[in-house]
Order: structure tokens, then sequence, then C-alpha cells
């Protein structure tokens, strides 16, 4: 959402990894220290003793974490002293969980700003009640919600006062595991601007309204009824959502969602924290926790290392190794090196939008080829140094067989600039196969400090190179080349947003050989199978707004890759797409925001 100019780089980068599974290839390997031996005092012969030095699991969750039961004092008054600090606070430093114990809450009105995180601690949404409501609004952006980002509600159930909770947000501001009873206002009061969001495992009883709101996806739900739809309305596993009728309205609803898992939480059980890893699910339609206790794994704290500020990516990495998961406390945390995670299953969950910025160009986090790693909750922000990645999910040509216990990112942010100047070449490449991307919003920024065209340059925002990967709620915007490239075989993507760098110089600067710009979303020639649903590309390149994108979408034309709804738009006119997708669709024409649609393709 905006920005200005400077000079292209034409760099070339290097070629991608190409592989194809075999499925009979690989297990991956899973060798680790159980205990990290530091070297201690020298003995009587000069000889150094080795000891071994276990770092605790478990412990408090630190300061930034605010637990609240019904008789806490002026529950109310601490909730909006937050809310205050946070409110505007785009780009600053402080984050923020709401924790609340199971029971019944009175007349709350829980406003949630920048960096907040509100959750029920039951195992249930409905073990923690509100009479009252979770409400985000954009006041502080003058009636204005495209900036209400990285935020979260998760886990509680709500009897909103007036009937509907409001819930106006834009990317990175996820409403997960929510019950309300009552219906759900997307936009906010006045209904200005919004463009979001994401809605899973939730169940809202009344309507939802996104009045508004350009585009919204919602996953494994179940709603009482929706509105209306601006540009782009996906759903999938959806009990109630509308039919599918793309492009009026543009609906456009699958059944069940292939594959499926929902985010890993907190949760208390009795006096113990716990974190509760849910089953993966296939062909899932409807909430995870309809019948009760859902399906999985309760794992106790003390088998967490609970990460707190000032924590390095060498202590981060050595619990790792001795066989403890991560659950990361609200903060800002800088690596030197790569957090690492070579375990099968391991669990690394933050709280309150924790934010990892990688130092002297390393990446910030690396995952190992192997089983059923969950990460979750995480913003990683470049730092002024580029790097060449920010999130590797396998390292190159990956092989091994995840089907049966895929790994998942889920509610996995990136930013490129904003908060200061930041670079990247590529920001998240995944190379392990079945892994599932399930909600995630990758930024170069477009306002704030530090952006401008070569400034928080970034050229490439999602690679992938694995096999059989599944993204459900794929939002990228603004890089300055390939938003999302896909090099993997049985690729599929549900819903997908994206806007072109607003801050393009002029046409030299976006001009990919003979064709004129760089796609939103490219599927390599060599692809034989690939599949999207839900899919729109916007551009708003106000620096010069005579540049033409020659399409929104590329991909080759083979039996194997279909698209269904597709849409690309012209943002008050500035700059046009002559194509949706490879020389198919009508373009964009003219000063109106009029979009172009093609819904099935070839």
């Amino acid at each position: 959402m905006h920005a200005p100019p400077t000079a292209p780089s034409t760099a070339p980068r290097s070629a991608p990894r190409r592989h194809r599974r075999s499925k009979a290839l690989g297990f991956a390997a899973l060798a680790v220290s159980l205990l990290m031996a530091v070297p201690t005092a020298q003995t009587a012969f000069g000889e150094e003793s080795q000891q071994v030095q276990a770092i605790p699991g478990g412990g408090d969750l630190g300061p930034n974490v605010h637990v609240f039961d019904p008789s806490t004092p002026d529950i109310q008054g601490k909730v909006d002293e937050i809310f205050k600090k946070q409110e505007s606070a785009q780009f600053g430093l402080d984050r923020y969980a709401l924790l609340f114990k199971p029971g019944t809450y009175d007349n709350i009105n829980a406003q949630i700003g920048f960096y907040t995180s509100i959750a029920g601690l039951g195992l249930n949404p409905n073990d923690t009640t509100f009479n009252g409501d979770v409400t985000v609004d954009a006041g502080w952006f003058d009636g204005n919600a495209t900036q209400n980002f990285w935020r979260s509600a998760e886990n509680l159930t709500l009897n909103p006062v007036n009937g509907t909770n409001r819930w106006a947000v834009s990317q990175a501001a996820p409403f997960r595991r929510m019950h309300v009873k009552g219906g759900l206002n997307l936009a906010p009061d006045g209904y200005g601007w919004a463009s979001g969001g994401y809605i899973a495992d939730s169940k809202i009883d009344g309507e939802v309204g996104p009045y508004s709101q350009q585009q919204w996806y919602t996953r494994d739900s179940s709603v009482g009824g929706w509105t209306n739809g601006v540009w782009n309305m996906t759903f999938s596993g959806v009990e109630g959502a509308p039919a599918n009728s793309f492009p009026e309205p543009p609906y456009t609803t699958l059944q069940t969602t292939p594959i499926s898992r929902e985010k890993p939480f907190l949760y208390l059980d009795g006096d113990d924290y716990k974190v509760f890893v849910p089953q993966k699910r296939e062909n899932a339609r409807g909430v995870s926790w309809a019948n009760g206790t859902p399906a999985g794994e309760s794992i106790p704290l003390d088998q967490f290392y609970v990460v707190k500020e000032g924590a390095d990516a060498a202590t981060i990495n050595a619990a790792v190794e001795q066989g403890l998961h991560l659950l990361f406390t609200p903060g800002v945390y800088h690596v030197d090196e790569p957090i690492t995670i070579n375990r099968p299953d391991t669990v690394a969950l933050g709280l309150g939008l924790a934010t990892i910025i990688p130092d002297n160009g390393v990446t910030a986090i690396k995952v190992g080829d192997v089983d059923g790693v969950k990460l979750a909750g995480l913003l990683v922000d470049a730092g002024p140094v580029n790097s060449e990645t920010l999130i590797e999910v396998g390292p190159e040509n990956a092989s091994a067989d995840h089907a049966a216990n895929p790994t998942s990112l889920q509610d996995v942010f990136v930013r490129i600039g904003g908060a200061g100047p930041g670079k990247a070449t590529t920001s998240i490449v995944v190379n392990s196969d079945d892994t599932i991307i399930d909600h995630t919003w990758v930024w170069r920024a477009d306002h704030g400090e530090g952006w401008g065209w070569e400034t928080n340059r970034a050229d490439y925002g999602v690679r992938v190179n694995g096999d059989d990967v599944l993204a459900t709620g794929l939002f990228v915007e603004h890089f300055n080349k390939y938003d999302v490239e896909w090099y993997g075989e049985r690729g599929r993507t549900i819903f997908f947003q994206n806007e072109k760098a607003y801050d393009a110089p002029n046409q030299e600067a976006i001009q990919n050989g003979d064709t004129k710009g760089y796609a939103a979303y490219r599927v390599d020639d060599s692809v034989e199978e690939h599949e999207g649903w839900g899919m729109g590309s916007y551009c708003f390149y106000n620096v010069d707004p005579t540049i033409v994108q020659g399409h929104g979408f590329k991909a080759p034309v083979k039996p194997g890759v279909k698209f269904h709804s597709l849409i690309v738009v012209s943002l008050g006119g500035q700059g046009q797409y002559e194509h949706v997708i490879n020389e198919v669709g009508s373009p964009t024409s003219g000063t109106d925001t009029i979009p172009s649609q093609v819904v099935s393709f070839p």
C-alpha cells in the first residue's frame, strides 16, 4: 500500500534448482545431540574437562505476555492502555500477547492495535467467553483500514454487545479458532477502504459482511451467511459459504480444503501451560473443534525453550539440538546466524508477532528436509545488509517424501523495509516437498522508513521448488521482479493476493526482456501440473502511471496446468495490464478501477 522511486537493477539471478521427486528416495536424517557440551576449568594435568550443561525448558512467559482471569481487576483498563500505545505504532518495537484463562468475561471491548495478539487459553474456543467484543477499527488512519496489519485474534467466543463484532483489517491479521455468536463486520466504521484478510477454523453464527473489503479468504470454517464481495472472495471447506459464482458475484468456493493443519496454540491444562499441535486434516470442511476436543498432540511447556528478548541464535539452536521446541515470547530478536531446525516435528511458535531480524545478511530461519516442522506466528524483518534468503524450508535438492507429515508455515510474515532499510534477494524459498504454506504476507514495504526502488531492493518474494506444495492464503506484494515463482510439480494455491511494486520509476525499470513487467505469479515452463483458485493481482504505478504490465500471471499452456477465477485490477488507472494470464484476458484501461477477469485457464 503506497511508494516512490530510484533506479532498477539488472543483476542476473542464479538459476533455480530443478528437481523431480522420486517417492522412493530419502528418509530424513535426524541426527541431533541431546545435550550441549561446554568446556570448563582445566584439570590438574592441564587438560580441559567437559561438563554437560542443559538448556532448561519451560519458565515464565516474560513481561510482554499479560494473563487475565475473570477476577483480574480492571481488565478493560489494561487492555485500553496497551491499545493506546499500539493503535498507530505501525513500525514500533513493542510486542504484546493478551491471554485469557478459561471463564466468562463481562463488558469487555478489547481493541487490538499493532503487534498485539489476543487469545483464549482453553483447549476449545468455547472455554473462554467474552460478553463483549474484540475490535479492530481504523480511526487512527481516518477510517482507512488498508494499513491495519500485524495483529491477531484466536481461540475465543464472543457475544458482541450490538450483535456484530467489527474486525476491519488488511494483511497479516488472522482471525483463527474464533466463535462469534452473532455477525462479523470486516469493514471500518464509515465503510472506508480495507484490503484483507484471513479467517480459519472459526464459527460465525450470524452473517459476515465484508462490505468494502477488496478480497478475503476463509478456510475450514462455518458462517451463517455472506453479504457481498468486491473483487475476490474465496472459500475452501466453509459451511454456509455462498455458491461458486465468479466473477459476479466474485465468489470462488471449494467444498473442502485438500490438506490443512491448524496452527499450534498455547493453552492451560489446569495450572500447566501446554502447546496443542492439531492433527493434519484431509478434505476438511468446517471447524476442527466442533465435537469438543480437537484431534492432535499436547506438548508440555517444559519441553519448550521459552525464548526471551536478548537470546541469541547460538542458544536457540543449541536448545533445538538438545530436543526442545521453541516458544518465542513477544519481542524483537536479532540473529547473527540462521535459526536452524533439523529435528523432525519441532514446533517454533511465536506469541505477539515475535520478530526476527537477521544481521549481516544471514538467512533468518533454515528448516531441514525433515518431517513435520511447524513454524507459526513469526514476523521476519529484513536487515539493512542484503540477505540472499530470509526463510528456507529444506536445503537445495531436498527430495524426501513428507506427504504423511508435512512441514507447515502458518501466520509466518516477511517484511522488507518500512521499519528501516532492509534488503533480501528472495524472501521465502521452499525446497521441501509437501510443505503447507497457510497464511503468509510477504511484503516489500511501500511506506514507512527505508523504502524506495533500490533502498529496500527485493527482487523475488516466494520461490517454490518442492513438489506437492500447497498454499492456502498467499499474500505477496511489491517485489522488484517476480512476486511468486513456482518450479515444483503438482503445486496448488487457494487464494492469492498481490500488488505489483508501486514505486517502479519507469517502464524500463520493470522491463523483462521482451515482456512488459514481471508476472505477479509465474509457473515455470517445465512444470506439467499446477492448479490455482481465486487469485488477484493489482497495479498502482503512481510514480509513472504510463507503465504497462503485460500480464498478471504467466504459466505454460498444458493440460495439467489449470487456473480458476483470476483477476487483475488497475487501481484508479495508475498503470495498466494488457492481459490477465499470458495473452488471455482483456486489458484494463482508462482511469476507473475496472477489473479484467478470467474464469478459467486454459
